[in-house]
Order: C-alpha cells, then structure tokens, then sequence
C-alpha cells in the first residue's frame, strides 16, 4: 500500500513536471534506447519484476551498449562480456569513476575506499590494498585465519548433532571474523550479542536494497528521500554500525604503539598522525570509518551469501556434492585441513566454487560506474560523470561463452580433460579498477570454508533434491537464496 501511494505521487509529480520542464536533453550522442518521459524517464519500460528483468529486455531490443533514463538521469547500460570488458579494461581510467547507490549515498556521501572518486579513492585503495596484504590478505597468515575460523565452525557444527538448521549465522559469522581479525584486530564468539546484532543490521541493510522499494527508490530518490521507505532504515542500521566502528577506533586510538600497529585501524591511524599537518589528507576519520564500514560490509555479505547458495546447490544436487567429497578425500584426506595449495589439484572442486559464484549472481546489475572524462565509445559520446551499470548478470550468463547459462553446471570451467579453464566471462568480482579490492581474500575464504565443511560433514534436507528452489528469495542490487534448512551430518 505504502509503495503504490509513493509511486502514485511520483508519477502525479512527473505530469506536473512535464508541464514545467517539457522533455529531457539529451547530453552528448548517448547510446540508443527507449524514449524518457520528463522526471519519470522510461519507468513505463520498466519490468514489474525488478530492475535486472527491465534491463536484460531493453538489451534485446537495443544491443549490448544502450541508455536507460532512470528517473530524470540517464544511465548507460553495458551488457555482454565483450562490452564490459571493453568498457571496464581497455578504457579503464575512463570508466573507473564510482557512480552512487542512492538508497546508501547520505551514508557513505562519497567517503570510504567503495564510494569514493577522484584522488581520494586512489589514496585510500592504494592505502587499503597494502594494508590487507600486510596483515594477511594473500600471505600465509590469512590462510591460517581462515583455517582457524574453519576450525571453529566445524566444531560448532558437530554441536548441532545433525539438527536441521538455517546455515545463514554461521555463513555470516566466519567471513565476517576474518574481515574482523584484519580490520579490529580480533574475532568474535559466534554467539556474542554485540556481532549478531551487527550482522543482522549489514544484512537487513543489504536486503533493503534489494527489495522493490529499494529499486524504486534508485529511480526516483531526490523525491522519494523525503517519505518514509528502506532507505530510513537503512541509515539508522548503518548509522548503527558506525557508531561500533566509531567507538572500536577511539579504543584503538588510546592503546596505540606506534613501534607495532596490530590492524587496519592501527595503521590508518598512524597515517592521520603522519600527516596531521596536510590539510588535502585523505587521512582523516571519516575515511577511516566509512572505508572500514566498507570493508566489513561487502567483505561479509558477499562470501557469505555465496556460501549460503552454495550449499543450497549442493542439497540441489547431490551427484556434484558425492564428486566433491571423492576429490576431498583423494588429495586431502581426513586428517589434515584443507590449505591453499591443494587447489591447483582440485580441478572440479574449483569447477563447482566458480560455478556457485556464477549462478548465485550475488550482484547482478554491478556497483556504478561514471566516466571520468567526455569518452568516445563504440560511435558514442558519453559526456563526463555519466553513470553506468556493467550488467555483471549479462556477462555471467552470456551464452556466447557458457553452455547451459540457466543450469548450474561445473563443467562450465572444466576442459576435455578435466582440468580447470579459465573463462572471460566470470566476471563476479567485476573487472577493471574497480575490480573488488577483496578478490583474493574471498576466494581463499570460499574453497577453505567450502572443502573443511565438506571434509568433515555430508549433507541433508528436510526436503527431497527435488522439491529444493533456487529461484532467490530477492533479486535487486543483490541476490539472495530462498531461507533454508540444512543438515550437516559426521563423516564417518
């Protein structure tokens, strides 16, 4: 009810508008695509199914490369392997702008290393990339992390006795620990009220934006903004978890040694000190807590969401999980834990983790571009801070180069021979400059968590293979599976 009046007096808005201002100008020679109507832009166009439906249809009509108006602004859209990768790779300064998420701007307000641009963004990515890697990320000290959290888990997990359980804490808790461990320094029980309750603002938030108000919301914010709606609650939830962070890096701040920085926060902090006296510093607080709110949000939600899918896959189908634990038990074996290493002699096992990350499609329609510059692309002038959406679900289920698109099928990394290949259209973390900074500490997450569960436990369901949906529970600006229960039975 509260949606159909907002889009009532959106589109009463728009007629009164329309009188006003007549139609919208194009800038520059944008892409081709369906003709806007003045402040609702092409809403008529648009999918009832959400935005990810409206976009994957205009594409038929249009190609690979068109313009949609999303309210009064246009944005171009990129669809197709070929395109992103041009787009994002060979003109990569041009496209690495960050466009907004209108439903998470007033929080972030273009602070952070996610939703930053210009000078700011490159300090603080250069700043957090060697930071990770200094405290683990792509060393041997963040594998013994995860392995430790795996550890953990699986003792947990022995707790249950084979009770059906929703997995969805658990998936939450150990991505989110290993981020912890290298942003604060430490991990948290899995039953520590403070943790759960941040998990579940990130998660609610999350999902927020995916809903149908969320994606109302993206195309009409500078008059939705002012109702009630998601994005109030999602302001007072990451408004929430800030205020932890906020308090965390007062903590951090009165027991600092310089000699030896322990975290993240420790080794931004002596930044700020370095460079107290240089009024452009990147270096301030507001960086600092919204690039860490960052961090713990996607470094979370992502790997998790992945994980939980996976496993619903697996329930799915349980000829893949029966392969995986015969690979498992063949190079591992029962009494040693998983390491990185093994991977290079796990071809299907990797097979069947691409696989997860590609159908999961966790973020289909991809986190905003902008141009950084007046850019000539494919016969088209796109003018200066023109978003764009690299629609990553188009790429990851491009028919050009995955068989079966629709089907989850490991043999979609796998060659004549069984070895693992690699495709150009898996682009899950996207591609380019804006590539996710947490690439590498993900995937090592996912096989780690993946093959130690696997190695210790065999899989049920309440109910029958089947009988199991894979269709998400919401499909917006994220992905998410249905809410499931899941078995995890001792290996004998």
């Amino acid at each position: 009810m509260e949606l159909s009046l907002l889009l009532l007096l959106a589109v009463l808005t728009g007629l009164l508008l329309l009188l006003a201002r007549g139609h919208p100008k194009a800038r520059g020679s944008l892409p081709p695509g369906p003709r806007p109507l003045p402040f609702l832009g092409n809403l008529l166009q648009m999918d009832r199914r959400g935005l990810l439906k409206s976009f994957l249809r205009l594409q038929e009509k249009y190609g690979d490369v068109f313009t949609v108006y999303l309210g009064p602004r246009p944005v171009v859209m990129l669809c197709g392997t070929e395109a992103i990768r041009e787009a994002l790779v060979n003109h990569a300064e041009a496209f690495s702008g960050r466009g907004k998420v209108h439903i998470i701007d007033p929080v972030f307000r273009g602070y952070g290393v996610i939703f930053s641009n210009g000078e700011r963004w490159k300090v603080l990515r250069r700043f957090s990339v060697a930071t990770m890697k200094d405290f683990g990320m792509g060393k041997r000290s963040v594998e013994e992390r995860i392995q430790e959290e795996a550890q953990s888990l699986v003792e947990e997990l022995q707790k249950s006795q084979g009770a059906p359980q929703d997995p969805t804490e658990y998936f939450q808790s150990i991505t989110a620990n290993i981020i912890c461990s290298i942003v604060f320094g430490k991990r948290f029980d899995y039953r520590d009220p403070k943790f759960l309750r941040l998990l579940d603002l990130l998660f609610q938030s999350f999902l927020h934006t995916s809903s149908f108000a969320g994606q109302l919301f993206e195309l009409y914010s500078s008059f939705l903004q002012y109702f009630p709606g998601p994005h109030k609650q999602i302001y007072r939830n990451l408004q929430e978890v800030n205020a932890f962070i906020g308090r965390s890096v007062a903590e951090h701040r009165e027991t600092l040694d310089p000699s030896d920085p322990r975290d993240f926060i420790d080794t931004f902090l002596l930044c700020m000190e370095k460079e107290k006296s240089n009024p452009k510093s990147e270096f301030h607080e507001e960086n600092l807590i919204f690039t860490v709110l960052s961090l713990f949000f996607a470094g979370t939600e992502t790997s998790s969401t992945t994980l939980r899918y996976g496993f619903l896959i697996l329930l799915k189908y349980p000829h893949v999980t029966e392969r995986v634990h015969k690979e498992i038990d063949q190079v591992i074996g029962a009494h040693r834990p998983p390491a990185l290493n093994d991977r290079a002699k796990m071809p299907y096992t990797e097979a069947v983790i691409h696989e997860m990350q590609r159908f999961a499609d966790l973020i289909p329609i991809g986190v905003p571009h902008m141009v950084t510059k007046d850019t000539q692309f494919r016969g088209h002038m796109i003018p200066k801070g023109t978003e764009v959406y690299p629609i990553l679900s188009s790429a990851l289920h491009d028919p050009r180069y995955f068989e079966k698109p629709y089907t989850f099928n490991p043999d979609h990394f796998l060659d004549a021979s069984g070895a693992l290949k690699k495709n150009n259209a898996f682009m899950p973390f996207s591609v380019g400059k804006r590539i996710c900074l947490g690439e590498g500490l993900a995937y090592s997450e996912l096989f780690l968590f993946f093959t130690t569960i696997l190695q210790n436990f065999s899989l049920a369901s309440p109910v029958a293979p089947e009988d199991i949906d894979l269709t998400p529970r919401k499909s917006g600006f994220g992905r998410f599976p249905q809410t499931y229960q899941i078995q995890f039975l001792p290996r004998q």
